[in-house]
């Protein structure tokens, strides 16, 4: 009986050890990491460049924007007049990397770092800002990650 009991423990803790793996793997390639770091590259460039068209197209149509110490804006049209409104006072200079990314399935998040540099076009005192955000990104029906949810604080 004991050498029973000792092949079943064995077997019963291989059991549980491959489902740990199977529960614990996530399912993500490095294309998918690859083309979510891109995006966030793509994102900055158009900040910096002043093209809020340019980064409201990374958003899905009912993304949700959480700017600090502002009421939350939804759609992608949102995105895009809350950009715009920064361009239209500010020359803009953005240094942002996603410190981690992750992937499960079609769902992925980018935590990350951002360090902007905001200079009146009007004159005045330049503004310094560093921030930490998070970016919850879906994939979409043509495969293409999207931005669905966009919120940041300042670190400063």
């Amino acid at each position: 009986m004991p050498a029973l009991i000792r092949l079943l423990s064995r077997k019963w803790f291989l059991l549980v050890f491959i489902s740990a793996l199977v529960v614990g793997c996530r399912h993500y390639s490095k294309d998918d990491i690859n083309a979510i770091r891109k995006l966030s590259r793509a994102r900055a460039e158009a900040f910096n460049n002043g093209d809020a068209a340019g980064i409201a197209v990374h958003f899905t149509e009912n993304a949700i924007l959480m700017p600090p110490g502002k009421a939350s804006m939804t759609g992608r049209e949102a995105v895009e007049g809350y950009y715009q409104s920064i361009f239209d006072e500010y020359h803009t200079d953005l240094f942002s990397e996603y410190r981690e990314v992750w992937v499960e399935g079609d769902l992925a998040y980018g935590r990350g770092y951002a360090r902007v540099k905001l200079i009146p076009q009007m004159g005045g005192d330049t503004i310094f800002s560093e921030s930490e955000y998070i970016n919850i990104l879906k994939r979409q029906p043509d495969g293409k990650w999207m931005t669905t949810h966009d919120i940041w604080n300042s670190t400063d």
